[in-house]
């Protein structure tokens, strides 16, 4: 029996959804403690912060990662 992490994802996003208030008030407090801790980079850690709400909000839930999926936003060569 294996792991369906199809069904994990779909549950995810359906919380995720439902919920995106609560995770945005959770990435404000994690926002806060690294900032609260490594101050010198609050810019940046704005910056993520913010480009992670966006993402949330894009797609109420995420979905793929924007840029094709893959990391840093790149699309992926033609094959």
């Amino acid at each position: 029996m294996g792991i369906n992490f199809d069904d994990m994802k779909n549950k995810a996003k359906d919380a995720l959804g439902q919920h995106s208030d609560k995770v945005e008030q959770g990435m404000d407090k994690a926002s806060d403690a690294a900032k609260s801790r490594f101050g010198e980079h609050s810019d940046k850690i704005d910056s993520a912060t913010e480009k992670a709400k966006g993402f949330l909000n894009s797609d109420e839930g995420g979905g793929d990662q924007p840029g094709g999926g893959q990391p840093g936003g790149q699309q992926q060569p033609p094959q």
